[in-house]
Parts: structure tokens; C-alpha cells; sequence
């Protein structure tokens, strides 16, 4: 099943999010047995700033996403405010 996250990140944690940017990137490019990321990058506010993340995952269940969340550096740095994981189905662009 694919799966739909959403983070948004704490007010005033750009610095967080510079300084564990290439340690997140790393994390997500680390071959993992339950979750197959397919897409991911920032979202930006109306300035242009990152301000959070969105990223769709293929899974088995809803708690494997959450449990490979819990390995995210931006997480353990204490950049992320909130986090939405919802079922997705990619209907139109899909990867072949």
C-alpha cells in the first residue's frame, strides 16, 4: 500500500533543518525492508522556505511507516511539529 506523509516542521527551525539536511537525505536513500520510498522533498512557504516535508512510501501497514519515521534524523533533532500519514493511491504520474 502506498502511503501519503506530510510533516510540518517547529516555528523558527530552519537552522535545525540545514544543519541534518545531508543526514536526512542519507536516511532516506538507506535501502530499508519494509518501506520503498518513491518521492520526497520539501515543501516551501510563500517566501520560498522549506518549512516541512512531503513524501509518499510504499508499505505494509500504516505502523511500519511510523516506525521507520522514528529513525529519521530531523525527528531525533526535534524538527518536526506534526506528522499526517495517510493512505495514497498515486493515480495520475505514477513510477513505472
Amino acid at each position: 500500500m502506498q502511503f501519503f506523509i506530510y510533516t510540518e516542521d517547529m516555528p523558527d527551525s530552519l537552522d535545525i533543518r540545514k544543519t541534518n539536511r545531508d543526514a536526512h537525505i542519507a536516511w532516506l536513500k538507506t535501502e530499508n525492508d519494509t518501506v520503498k520510498l518513491l518521492t520526497a522533498g520539501p515543501w516551501l512557504d510563500d517566501e520560498g522556505v522549506m518549512r516541512g516535508s512531503m513524501l509518499i512510501v510504499e508499505a505494509a501497514d500504516k505502523s511500519a511507516v511510523e516506525n521507520w519515521l522514528s529513525l529519521d534524523p530531523y525527528r531525533a533533532a526535534g524538527l518536526t511539529r506534526s506528522t499526517l500519514i495517510k493512505g495514497y493511491i498515486w493515480a495520475i504520474g505514477a513510477p513505472a
